[in-house]
């Protein structure tokens, strides 16, 4: 049996990325949603989700690239804003970063996340899938030990075959890199008695040279057996998430996607349904 877990991340990043994520969980066209809780306008984002809060998992979208922290972090932000992703990469690989920073960063981001939904988060995740970084992972799987050992939350484990990813043939160098990082993650964790998904799809380029409605087929048609969460990134472009972040018309398009006919046809090709791993 397969269980299937689709998650939209990025919800609180600009207008219309959390527009389109309330349409689909109102349309139960999604089981769960990822959130950034660090922007300034992260309380009226919040506010659209709640009613959804036990219709779907709502997790924590630990973010350590290319925004202002919501406190000072004199050695990773000294001028106010987290390095890009390539950056924080190098420094977590050359063991540049101070975890006790890191650590509170992410005590304020899950702060923020419960002040605004009155509940701790279904599950913790990163955005660009920072929460996989050497020394990162290590400060967020001590997060969950504090603030959500005892709770039903999870964690995002982004692991597939390796043979998967070569036959996808998108972005194959990125993918294994992500894959790396999972497996070393996901052994920390379950070491540490942290559940999570067994399965994991939805990494592409954002090109558009591969209409997605073919892409998600191929993320649920080798789903295996236990539970695969595949991550998307629906929105609707506006001149905000235009300033904050370059992929802007792949977000469309998969919006329209998941809106469409299609979507449920291929659930149903492949016998699948939509499910909460929290549940």
């Amino acid at each position: 049996m397969t269980r299937l877990i689709l998650c939209a991340d990025d919800y609180g990043l600009a207008p219309g990325v959390s527009r389109a994520i309330v349409r689909l969980l109102a349309a139960g066209r999604l089981s769960a949603a990822s959130c950034m809780s660090l922007g300034p306008a992260w309380p009226g984002h919040a506010a659209s989700l709640r009613p959804f809060a036990d219709r779907a998992d709502i997790g924590l979208h630990l973010t350590l690239t290319d925004h202002a922290p919501l406190g000072a972090m004199p050695s990773l932000a000294p001028e106010g804003k987290l390095p890009s992703v390539g950056r924080l990469l190098a420094l977590s690989l050359t063991g540049r970063l101070e975890r006790a920073e890191i650590a509170a960063e992410l005590e304020r981001q899950l702060d923020a996340f419960q002040k605004e939904l009155g509940r701790p988060p279904a599950f913790l995740d990163g955005h660009q899938h920072v929460h996989q970084f050497p020394v990162v992972r290590d400060a967020v799987i001590g997060l969950w030990r504090r603030r959500l050992a005892g709770s039903q939350a999870w964690m995002r484990f982004c692991v597939e075959p390796w043979r998967t990813t070569l036959r996808r043939g998108l972005d194959a160098p990125k993918a294994w890199l992500i894959m790396a990082l999972g497996r070393a993650l996901r052994a920390r964790a379950l070491k540490a008695g942290i559940p999570g998904n067994h399965r994991f799809a939805g990494i592409h380029d954002f090109s558009g040279r591969v209409p997605y409605a073919t892409l998600f087929e191929s993320f649920v048609a080798d789903a295996g057996t236990g539970t695969l969460l595949v991550m998307c990134h629906p929105g609707e472009v506006d001149a905000e998430l235009t300033a904050l972040d370059p992929v802007t018309s792949a977000r469309e398009e998969e919006l329209r996607f998941f809106e469409s006919p299609a979507f449920p046809a291929i659930l149903a090709r492949h016998g699948l349904r939509l499910e909460r791993l929290a549940a």
